[in-house]
């Protein structure tokens, strides 16, 4: 059986465009040649920008170390109160606040009211990919973030200010992946100084209680509970010494506050 004219048409194009592209790579290897213009971009690019196309796609801050990854394991970083997410899994790699999937019911309008015919399906939250600039690190953070969240951001006054949020409904929102965000900004000299000047204006020491500052108040109670485990502690030594010495222990003696006193006379 005899091949069609169709048939013999496609194969000799697809002979001609595999002759073309092979004479045009082994002309000339410049950019002006190549078929795509994403290839002709890669050639351009550094080896860092490669590595953040291929791999994770952060930029890395001039100090400190780099963004955390919302799934590698990292126990350096402290974990997440409320724990991972189980209903809406991808809400973990983003800033989706409270955001999940929301199911109901379309109802025709024709038949609504006599005969209601309802179709089950889903609302999904309007989620954008975006680069969002940190001011404490100095560069954009590349994240999935809800609109809602978005404007919640706009409101406070940038990312940092909506990750640095101290209230409860505040740390529900963030997720996992906005914990760890929160945790590397909190590392960047700029918000420690910002922690500093806060403890000061409460009256609190400026390098923390557990970074070597102590206020009077409270070398004055870490004297007192000294001075009172000494106290219990010669008492110990005591007690244990009669007990040695099988002394006889007077547990109500004739004198003192406790002792009894007599009956007042008439007059």
């Amino acid at each position: 059986m005899a091949p069609s004219p169709f048939t013999l048409a496609r194969a000799s194009q697809r002979i001609a465009s595999a002759s073309a592209s092979s004479s045009a790579s082994s002309s000339s290897p410049s950019c002006s040649l190549l078929t795509t213009s994403s290839v002709c971009r890669l050639a351009h690019t550094s080896q860092q920008q490669q590595q953040q196309i291929r791999g994770y796609k952060q930029v890395v801050p001039a100090e400190g170390p780099p963004i955390p990854s919302p799934t590698a394991k990292r126990p350096d970083i402290p974990p997440y109160p409320l724990g991972p997410r189980q209903l809406f899994k991808q809400s973990n790699k983003g800033l989706y606040g409270n955001a999940r999937i929301q199911f109901g019911n379309t109802v025709s309008r024709q038949t609504a009211v006599i005969n209601p015919q309802k179709n089950r399906r889903k609302w999904w939250p309007n989620i954008q990919e975006k680069r969002l600039h940190s001011e404490s690190l100095g560069v954009a953070i590349r994240t999935r973030v809800n609109t809602r969240v978005l404007r919640t951001i706009d409101k406070v006054g940038g990312l940092d200010e909506y990750l640095l949020g101290s209230k409860p409904a505040r740390i529900a929102e963030l997720g996992p992946w906005g914990w760890r965000l929160r945790w590397r900004i909190m590392q960047t000299p700029a918000v420690q100084e910002r922690f500093r000047a806060e403890r000061v204006a409460l009256g609190l020491p400026a390098e923390g209680l557990y970074n070597g500052g102590a206020t009077e108040a409270e070398i004055e109670a870490k004297n007192a509970a000294d001075e009172l485990i000494s106290f219990d502690r010669v008492m110990a030594e005591e007690t244990q010494k009669m007990i040695d010495e099988e002394d006889v222990f007077d547990m109500a003696p004739q004198e003192g506050f406790m002792a009894e006193t007599g009956a007042k006379k008439s007059s």
